[in-house]
């Protein structure tokens, strides 16, 4: 899980050197699909299943997400970023019940709500939010609809399968603007903060896939909130970005109301 933010603090030193997060994205996407296809294995069925649909629009959802992502990191503290981010889990629980039909339940849909009141202590509407914190927002909200094809999807594709279609599709959706907003000068200190943003995100993807295959899915899903801890400790030693009060406050109360809900899931 902490490979994620890694991934993002990589993206965000090149953003703020002047990098267009789209081409981050897209650099992203690209790399982590050339480094995972030789380790994918897949059939000549599998092969054909990247260029479905419901696939296409899975890596649309993905694509949107991870731009804004990058966009927002760009100028908020990604402490802040993450925090609001985490939108997205509140986001498909809802969504997974109006489509899906997935049954609610009082006591966890009361701690979902406590977690958006985490999520606007971050984003601080009316008097503290900005376009950064409006565009991590976003970026929470696609990846919430993109949680909720996971589900739609669960069982029909493997893993591997989804990923690498996510990954494909989406750099090459991004490619017509990343590629135009290539950097002029590239140096390796450039080139080895592409590498980290690209592999520590698709490595950090492809375990959270193998941890969810080797155990249970209650048990890997409380790791998730651990992406907030990593997040601030990332934004402290290499920003020097401390997250405000209030912040540091809705921080705590999204960590520990997705803690707490998947608890009484894992009861249940």
């Amino acid at each position: 899980m902490s490979l994620i933010p890694l991934g993002d603090s990589a993206g965000k030193i090149l953003a703020i050197g002047g990098m267009s997060p789209l081409f981050i994205a897209w650099s992203r996407l690209s790399v982590g699909f050339v480094c995972l296809l030789p380790f994918s294995r897949l059939t000549k069925t599998e092969w054909r299943d990247l260029f479905n649909w419901r696939l296409v629009f899975r890596a649309c959802l993905f694509s949107g997400a991870i731009s804004c992502m990058l966009s927002a990191l760009k100028t908020e503290p990604i402490g802040d970023v993450f925090g609001v981010f985490f939108i997205g889990p509140i986001v498909a629980y809802f969504l997974a019940a109006l489509v899906l039909k997935e049954p609610i339940t009082l006591a966890r849909s009361l701690l979902l709500f406590a977690g958006f009141g985490g999520v606007l202590l971050v984003v601080k509407p009316g008097f503290g939010m900005s376009s950064g914190l409006l565009l991590a927002l976003a970026a929470g909200t696609l990846y919430g609809c993109m949680l909720v094809t996971n589900r739609w999807l669960a069982g029909t594709y493997r893993p591997r399968v989804i990923l690498l279609s996510t990954l494909l599709f989406g750099s090459l959706l991004l490619a017509p603007k990343g590629l135009s907003m290539l950097p002029t000068q590239i140096d390796g200190f450039t080139i080895g903060l592409v590498l980290v943003s690209s592999l520590a995100s698709a490595l950090g993807n492809l375990i959270i896939i193998d941890a969810n295959r080797r155990l249970n899915a209650n048990v890997v899903a409380p790791f998730v909130y651990s992406q907030l801890v990593a997040a601030v400790v990332l934004g402290v030693l290499l920003f020097s970005e401390l997250p405000d009060t209030w912040s540091m406050l809705g921080l705590a109360i999204i960590f520990a109301s997705g803690i707490w809900s998947f608890l009484l899931v894992k009861r249940t």
